[in-house]
């Protein structure tokens, strides 16, 4: 099959066995999910009627806006999770980095609807994290976002990234 040819073989589909890291990974993405609505609602009485809605490079808040967007950052997070709860149940449609038979497609489906679980739990974290120091930097408790932030959002986001593809990639897919 090249490049350019649309046409494929269909993918098997298959029921996944959810194993124990699986479920823990999706109970706390749905408890992050809630805290990131309700630490909001918790405090959106005490925010100022500006908050810090944008930080620069440095973590220091450029942009202000009124207190009603803090609902944003829940928001986004929240359709993210569902987008990727949803995609997750069909990984037949996935891009793989090895050509899927009968024979790989469990153990290739389980890998890759793992990591999407990984990493809609980062997402709905980062953004949790993200709504915390507005909060805080809104109420003065905080000078921005730290130093540290992106590069630790980078390591989560891609170390479980190259550990896919290697172990996709390991004994060429199988």
């Amino acid at each position: 099959m090249n490049a350019f040819n649309n046409t494929r073989q269909p993918r098997p589909v298959m029921k996944l066995k959810l194993r124990v890291f699986d479920i823990i990974l999706e109970m706390a993405g749905w408890l992050l999910l809630l805290a990131g609505w309700f630490i909001p609602l918790w405090e959106y009485n005490r925010l100022p009627q500006r908050i810090p809605v944008h930080f620069n490079w440095s973590g220091q808040a450029d942009s202000m806006g009124e207190k009603w967007m803090i609902w944003i950052i829940p928001s986004i997070a929240t359709i993210l999770f569902s987008g990727l709860t949803l995609l997750n149940r069909y990984p037949q449609i996935f891009n793989y980095p090895v050509r899927i038979t009968e024979q790989n497609a469990y153990r290739q489906y389980t890998l890759a609807t793992r990591l999407i679980r990984y990493l809609k739990t980062i997402v709905v974290f980062i953004f949790e994290f993200i709504s915390l120091q507005v909060i805080k930097s809104a109420e003065g408790k905080s000078a921005g976002i730290p130093h540290w932030f992106l590069p630790v959002v980078l390591i989560l986001v891609f170390i479980p990234l190259i550990y896919y593809v290697i172990r996709s990639l390991s004994n060429h897919g199988k």
